[in-house]
């Protein structure tokens, strides 16, 4: 349904503007319910497995589910769309980790291979949780992203001199705290 709502360009759950429903199902080439129903497994598969298309709905579900004048999406809220988006893109490989490279181009052999997978999502939740944050910022959800796809699953490749939020910080620090334990 996000993938719609991108297409469609829902500006908020619940709205869809006349013309946002119109030129999206004609982007799409749908023009009946039989090709509008033929269409949506695609645009499934396709947020799966592509990282760039996950990327455009991923970002544009922060202003989708954030409530009407709010600055930050409320944290349940935040969760409960990782919660959708994150296995869907693992499973798929959208979120499929990217090695580390050097300045010429070449991957790392320092790499584990091995990225997010669903024990980072459920220690993120854990954290989260602990943590007692109220919302999630556009700028942590937007860069929670690239943190997933470049992140080893034993953050041994995280650096704290970058440019991450320091919610990343904090939840590099606690995770690899539960991984030791």
């Amino acid at each position: 349904m996000l993938a719609v709502a991108y297409e469609l360009k829902s500006p908020r759950m619940g709205t869809w503007t006349k013309q946002g429903w119109i030129d999206g199902w004609k982007g799409l080439r749908c023009d009946s319910l039989g090709s509008m129903k033929q269409v949506l497994p695609r645009l499934r598969d396709r947020l799966g497995s592509d990282p760039d298309y996950f990327k455009k709905i991923y970002n544009h579900t922060f202003d989708f589910a954030r409530n009407e004048g709010q600055r930050s999406l409320a944290l349940e809220t935040a969760q409960a769309f990782w919660a959708l988006l994150l296995p869907h893109g693992l499973e798929g490989g959208a979120l499929s980790y990217l090695s580390s490279t050097d300045d010429d181009n070449d991957v790392s052999m320092d790499s584990t291979g091995q990225g997010w997978t669903a024990k980072q999502t459920e220690l993120w939740f854990d954290f989260l949780g602990n943590k007692g944050l109220k919302g999630i910022s556009r700028d942590t959800w937007q860069m929670f992203f690239e943190f997933v796809r470049t992140i080893d699953s034993r953050f041994s490749n995280y650096d704290q001199e970058s440019a991450w939020p320091s919610t990343f910080d904090d939840f590099v620090d606690y995770a690899k705290g539960k991984i030791t334990n």
